[in-house]
């Protein structure tokens, strides 16, 4: 849950830190797993950023810009809830890089 909701203050940092403790430890798989979910969703979320940073030049990254931190703000929080209830998550919108 910590993995999920770290992003939403500390954007890849958070999950990056909690994949990479945990990596190789067999008896954490679930939490494994969760983390790179959380650590992709936040590059993917990094990315739109940098989309968005571009596209100011054309004043719809402006616009874009909040969309994309309140759909961060709120899948996070989805996320950390499923995770508390003990299920998998799987964000709709990440670019899968991390295997």
């Amino acid at each position: 849950m910590i993995g999920h909701l770290s992003g939403i203050v500390a954007s890849f940092i958070g999950p990056l830190v909690i994949w990479l403790i945990n990596k190789d430890k067999a008896d954490k798989g679930w939490l494994n797993e969760q983390a790179k979910e959380a650590l992709n969703f936040q590059i993917t979320v990094v990315i739109a950023y940098f989309i968005c940073g571009v596209l100011t030049i054309v004043l719809i990254g402006a616009l874009l810009l909040p969309v994309v931190w309140i759909a961060n703000l709120i899948l996070c929080i989805i996320a950390g809830m499923k995770n508390n209830e003990g299920l998998d998550y799987r964000y709709p919108f990440a670019i899968r890089l991390i295997k």
